[in-house]
């Protein structure tokens, strides 16, 4: 990489950490705000984070589409930047669940960052080192959410939840401007595009994968019926971010490692690895409801997000036609992420209707058919 490429990654890299930095100010008490504050049932949960699942998707599918026509993607990141500062404000002044949803989809929406940032991110890359650099973004990502945790430990009995929210909006609003002044724009002189939102030009590999990663996440619902699973089987509110920064520390100790292992003995195996970590989650969050498994459980659970971030990315981006990078990262999440709106909203069902551990044996299924069709998918390397 020359040092116009390290720059880019390391500036990606710092604005992610301030990004998820504010955001995990937030998530840890997310689905306990929504439920006990806001008075939100597990259905209405998952309907909100399913939407906001859902809007990532389109937002991101959208943005790729526009950058990879216009040939500019610097502006989506740090416009996605301000849009996610802004609805962290929303959020401390909402009275109640009904005002939380516009600013949820503006929060979402900021998601738009993602194709167009990935789309760089591996234009920069080699196969090489391909997945080292996402995991390098994806550690940064994670460092930020450790810290973003720490800050709401140790100042949430202070500052309460309004206070919290407010602070969590300066981070990302110093991303966008860090994305803004200091990432140059190379606009390539090939115009070729995607006519729309299409999967015209996904080959038999990359829709074998679209398919799988469809059908997992159907079975992938939002984090919060996890920290609400915990708060169920004793666990106090404020011990809460403490299981929440346990995974995403761990998240951000393996990115880098398993990105560096994709590299060497390629995608799918670590892939694989990723679905089985999930896989033992569910199996002892079903079994064992006490707190060491449930401790367990969230550690299983962070190393299943390390491993499976930046190596669904890389995979994804070799897969993709070089010129529409963007497109087809775009198009491949809003895919996947429609799928999270029925995801969680059935998990909400399911958990309501059914029992607290229908969820988990419906998204272990899933899993287990995701792995089968994962075995045909060939890896295919691009320049």
């Amino acid at each position: 990489m020359n040092n116009d490429s390290k720059k880019t990654l390391r500036i990606f890299g710092w604005a992610s950490f301030l990004n998820d930095f504010g955001s995990d100010i937030i998530f840890p008490l997310w689905p306990i705000f929504l439920t006990s504050v806001m008075g939100a049932n597990m259905e209405i949960l998952g309907f909100i984070d399913g939407l906001g699942d859902a809007v990532v998707s389109i937002s991101q599918a959208i943005s790729g589409y526009i950058a990879d026509k216009t040939r500019k993607r610097k502006i989506f990141v740090w416009v996605g930047y301000i849009f996610a500062g802004i609805s962290r404000i929303g959020y401390a002044l909402a009275p109640t669940w009904h005002f939380i949803i516009p600013f949820r989809i503006l929060d979402r929406a900021g998601k738009m960052r993602g194709a167009p940032r990935d789309a760089i991110i591996a234009d920069i890359s080699t196969d090489e080192n391909r997945g080292r650099n996402f995991g390098y973004v994806r550690t940064m990502d994670n460092l930020g959410a450790v810290c973003g945790v720490l800050f709401t430990i140790f100042f949430f009995s202070r500052l309460g939840y309004q206070n919290l929210f407010l602070i969590a909006g300066i981070p990302s609003l110093i991303g966008a401007f860090l994305v803004f002044r200091s990432i140059k724009e190379h606009v390539g002189s090939d115009r070729k595009i995607f006519k729309g939102i299409t999967f015209k030009d996904f080959h038999r590999d990359l829709k074998l994968y679209l398919l799988l990663s469809t059908i997992f996440a159907l079975s992938s619902f939002s984090y919060s019926f996890l920290l609400v699973y915990a708060q169920q089987f004793g666990f106090a509110v404020v011990a809460l971010p403490v299981l929440y920064l346990l995974y995403s520390a761990i998240a951000s100790l393996v990115s880098l490692p398993f990105g560096k292992l994709a590299d060497k003995i390629h995608r799918k195996p670590v892939l694989i690895l990723s679905f089985v970590f999930w896989l033992l989650a569910c199996g002892v969050f079903i079994y064992f409801h006490n707190f060491v498994g449930i401790v367990i459980a969230f550690i299983l659970y962070g190393l299943h997000l390390g491993a499976i971030d930046p190596v669904q990315r890389a995979l994804v981006s070799e897969l993709a036609v070089p010129e529409l990078r963007a497109s087809t990262l775009g198009s491949f999440q809003m895919t996947v992420g429609l799928a999270a709106l029925p995801a969680s909203l059935i998990a909400g069902v399911l958990w309501d209707k059914v029992s607290i551990a229908a969820p988990f044996y419906f998204s272990a299924l899933l899993t287990v058919v995701a792995i089968l069709i994962l075995l045909f998918v060939r890896e295919k390397k691009n320049a």
